[in-house]
Formats: structure tokens, sequence, C-alpha cells
């Protein structure tokens, strides 16, 4: 019987090169090729000026040599030269060659015969110089162009000829500037490698150098990827220390920002938990209770069943309250449109009107064409009425009013009830918060009236304020900030 073993396959992630290896490499390229382009221009730019200074020092002694053909007199006779072999001989005499430059005359049809004339007799720095090189000066001498390149397996030869005519039609003899570059061309050369050795050596502290910058450089990344991942939604408290005022500081920067405001959405959001479990779990305790203390009597079945719908009805609230404050996060919360102020501010006053027997007041109203959600406006507006008819008894005056002033655009609703507490002031916004101290008598709700007025004024680009209002009272203003006229 056979078995066989379970596959195993390595299903780990492959890892890759890091940022710092991956900015050093590409650092290290880049200076390669600049590196290396830098010496490759400079040795064309040196071989190049050798070629230019071969080329005008063979054509400077070429000229020399036709002026003095077209000029020159024997000294012994002070007449023009009748013999090619007596030119070549007096001009060479009185010529010094450089190094590697060699000043030939060839006398005879083949370039080989006795009267040849070799001048000056100095050493050449070469293996095998034009003088030794029989072939060479024949075929210099058979070639009809006047300068030209010889290829040899004893170096190359850059070389001039000045033929010499002064008997018949054929030429008699030649005068021959060669000139041996292979020692120019192996200074080049050796300027090259020294150019190549010296940018591997940058290279290499290039290396050293970049590394350790590049680590320093990433450090602030490396803490942010560190403190990433030991992030947890019970300890939001780490922080990256900020250095400098650089781009890898800004992000630290930044990154401390989106903490800061994570440990506060957290906070929030378990703030927010425990008080809606709060809020819905006291009307369930009491129609928990209220049902298992029913009992037969018809009387007070119905006032069981009136108590509990009541308490119901209270949730049903809560819960439609939390789907609109949770609807506020998002972009179709609010749909604007032109809409009329002071219209807008004649229905929100009608509307309230039957909030409560109060004295209610139209103040003053804005005419002025503005973008914004009617419906949503209309719902905070309401809202801040209804909050001022919990907190004023019947028969005090409640008003409520629209005014523009430049760009910005106010709605308010102001009530003569007891005020505002200045510790209360700083949390009615705030969900499930309705301060320490009421104004009056408590209402149903369960304090999230005044957080949707704020989430609608935040979704128009504005906010709501509160004042106390002069004689008593508090005063509620929409301030529409980003209001369009």
């Amino acid at each position: 019987m056979t078995t066989t073993g379970p596959a195993t396959t390595d299903d780990r992630p492959r890892r890759s090169l890091s940022a710092r290896v991956r900015i050093l490499l590409w650092l290290l390229l880049m200076m390669a090729v600049a590196l290396g382009s830098v010496a490759a221009t400079t040795r064309s730019i040196l071989l190049r000026d050798v070629e230019h200074r071969v080329s005008g020092l063979l054509a400077q002694e070429a000229g020399e040599f036709a002026n003095f053909e077209e000029r020159g007199l024997d000294p012994e006779t002070g007449r023009p030269f009748t013999d090619p072999g007596r030119l070549l001989y007096v001009f060479l005499e009185r010529q010094y060659a450089d190094p590697e430059e060699e000043l030939i005359g060839l006398v005879g049809r083949d370039g080989r015969g006795p009267a040849q004339i070799i001048q000056p007799p100095h050493d050449i720095p070469v293996a095998v110089p034009l003088h030794q090189d029989a072939d060479a000066r024949r075929r210099i001498y058979d070639s009809p162009d006047s300068t030209g390149v010889l290829h040899r397996a004893a170096g190359e030869i850059r070389w001039a000829k000045v033929a010499v005519a002064r008997h018949g039609s054929e030429p008699d003899a030649a005068f021959v500037v060669a000139f041996h570059p292979g020692g120019e061309q192996e200074g080049v050369d050796e300027v090259f490698r020294i150019l190549l050795a010296i940018s591997g050596v940058a290279l290499v502290l290039t290396t050293g150098i970049g590394w350790v910058v590049a680590g320093r450089i990433l450090q602030p990344v490396r803490l942010v990827r560190a403190a990433a991942a030991q992030l947890t939604e019970q300890d939001l408290t780490r922080r990256i220390p900020v250095r400098g005022r650089d781009d890898v500081a800004a992000l630290a920067e930044t990154f401390n920002a989106m903490l800061d405001r994570l440990e506060r959405a957290f906070a929030a959001q378990r703030e927010f938990v425990d008080d809606a479990g709060h809020e819905l779990r006291t009307p369930i305790t009491i129609v928990r209770g209220h049902l298992e203390l029913m009992g037969d009597d018809p009387a007070e079945r119905e006032e069981t069943v009136r108590l509990v719908t009541d308490e119901l009805d209270r949730m049903s609230r809560i819960v439609e309250d939390l789907l609109l404050l949770a609807k506020a996060e998002r972009p179709d919360f609010v749909t604007p449109e032109p809409v009329q102020l002071a219209e807008l501010t004649a229905d929100v006053y009608v509307k309230a009107r039957t909030l409560g027997e109060r004295d209610w007041q139209l103040d003053e109203v804005a005419d002025r064409e503005v973008e914004l959600d009617p419906q949503r406006i209309t719902q905070a507006m309401v809202q801040l009425a209804q909050n001022a008819v919990q907190h004023t008894t019947a028969g005090q005056t409640i008003r409520i009013g629209s005014r523009a002033d430049g760009s910005c655009v106010e709605l308010y609703v102001v009530d003569c009830g007891p005020g505002v507490q200045p510790q209360d002031a700083r949390v009615i916004f705030e969900r499930f918060r309705r301060g320490t101290a009421r104004r009056g008598a408590r209402g149903s709700g369960a304090g999230l009236g005044l957080s949707i007025v704020r989430a609608i004024a935040e979704a128009h680009g504005g906010r709501v304020r509160l004042h106390d209002t002069e004689g008593g009272g508090a005063t509620f203003v929409l301030s529409l900030e980003e209001a369009r006229p």
C-alpha cells in the first residue's frame, strides 16, 4: 500500500526589493551611465584633437616642402634645383622632426633606389619605423593620393606626400611626412582607463554614502510602517517623531494627523455605541417590565399597551434619527437647488406655528435666491423651533427670521426661555447630549435633534451657532457660509 502526503505549496508572498535598495540601484545606474558617458565623450574629444593635430602637422610639413620646391635655391649654385635628390637632401637637412614624426625623401620609380634619403636620423618610438619598412614606403610612393592612412601590423601610419617631377611627366621623387599616432592614441586610452578607474571609485563611494543617506531619509517611512503595524483599535496613541521640514517630515505630520482623526473617530464611535445602547436599553427595559407585570384587568392592560406603544414610538424615533445621522456622511445627503430665501423662511414660520401655543413672530426676511437643499434646511429650522417650544411656556415669544450679508446667509430661531448654561452650550450639539442643566422640561427626545441640525449645516458647508438672547433666552443661528446668491 502506498501513501501520498499532502502537496505543499509556498503561499508566502515574495519579498521585493526595499525602497532603500531600489533608490540606491537607480542612483548607481544613473551615475554609471553619466560617468561612462563622460569618460567616452572625453576619449572621443581627445582622439578628435589628436586627429586634428596630426592632420594639421601633415598639412604644414607638406606645405613647407611645396613652398621650398617652388622658391628654394641650391646653396652651391644659387640657382633653382634641377636634381630631385639634391632638392630633398637640402630641404631635409634643415628640418627637425617631432619624436613620432618621420620626414623621408624617396628617389626613384620604386622608392627603393640608392639615392633614397632619410632625414633626420633620430630614433622613432615604434617597433618598425617607416624608413625600415620597404613595403610600406613602396605603397605610399605608388599611391595616387596625396594623404592617407596606412594600416600595418607594426602600427598605424598617417602620411602626406608631395611628388617631385623635374624631368618628363612622371614623378622622379617624392617627399613623405609620416606620423605614428599610436603613442598619442595610447595616451588617450590611458586617460580613458584612469577616468574609468576614478568612476569606479566614485561609484563605490556613492554606494556607501547613498546607502547611509537613503537610510536616514527613509527612517521616518520605516517608523510609519512600524507604527501602522502596531496600531490597534484599542491603542491609537502611538505617534511618529517629526524632525526637519522636508517632504518626509510632512509625511510624518500627515500620518500623525491621520492618527489623531482615527483616534477621535474611534472614540466618538465607542461613545456613540455606548450612548445608543443606553438610550435603546431604557425603553426596552420599560417595555419588558410592563409586559411582565401586566395583569388581567382590562384597564390595566389598556394602560400597559399605551405605555409600551409610547416607548416603541420613542425607540422608532431614535432609530430614525440614528439612520439620518449615518446618512449625513454620504455625499448625496443634501441636494442643493435655487431657492428664494424669503419664501423658505415664510414656509418654516407657517410649519413652526403648529408646534405649540406660543407667540410666533416672523422677524426680518432676506429677499434673495440661494443654492441650498430646502427640505434639509426646513428640517433643521423646524427642529430648532421644536427645541424652542420645549424650553418655553405657552404665550412666550419665539421669533423666526433670515438675513444675508455678502456671501453668508443666516436663518435663526430666537426664544425668550431660560437660556442655555455655559457648560451646556459646549455639549448640546453632540449626539445623545442634552446638557447637565436643562432649560425647561425634558422632552421625549434622545438628544439627537441638535446633532441633526449641526449635520445639516455642515453638509451645506456652514455651521450652527448658539448665543444668548438679549433680555433672556437662546438664539440658534444656521449660518451657511458657502451659500451663493
